[in-house]
């Protein structure tokens, strides 16, 4: 009589287990790091009566700088201008005007305003939250931070 032989085939399938193990390690290891990364320093924040700010991309954008010596330079254009002086103010209730008046005028010709506030690096960070509230009060819906790169 013929024996019948049992022969195993190959198997071609891929075995993931040690993947699936692998992946949960990490995913514990991020678990357990990722608080650990939150770090701060405890700052004395000045009060401004301000406001969330909504994000918003349009065409006419305003430049304001603001020098070491407090006075407001500003700019109106299509894109971000750090060069060009098209106008200043000495005091943050001018610009404040200012600004409401060309605010006035981009939405009597029913086109947005997109403020960008450029700061000295000596002037202190009330100062520039004063002027981010003045601009509140301009009725700015959308403000962005200039910062130069290092």
């Amino acid at each position: 009589m013929a024996r019948i032989r049992n022969r195993r085939k190959p198997v071609s399938e891929m075995n993931v287990v040690p993947y699936i193990d692998v992946m949960l390690v990490l995913l514990v290891i991020f678990m357990v790091t990722a608080p650990m990364l939150n770090q701060g320093v405890k700052v004395d924040l000045p009060q401004v009566s301000s406001e969330v700010l909504p994000q918003d991309n349009d065409a006419q954008v305003l430049t304001i700088s603001i020098k070491a010596d407090k006075t407001y330079y500003w700019n109106m254009g299509t894109e971000v201008d750090v060069d060009t002086v098209q106008d200043q103010a000495l005091t943050l209730e001018e610009m404040t005007r200012a600004v409401t008046a060309i605010i006035s005028q981009s939405r009597a010709t029913g086109k947005q305003v997109q403020v960008f506030v450029r700061g000295d690096k000596t002037i202190d960070y009330g100062t520039i939250m004063a002027a981010m509230g003045g601009l509140q009060q301009a009725d700015v819906g959308n403000v962005g931070l200039i910062t130069e790169a290092p």
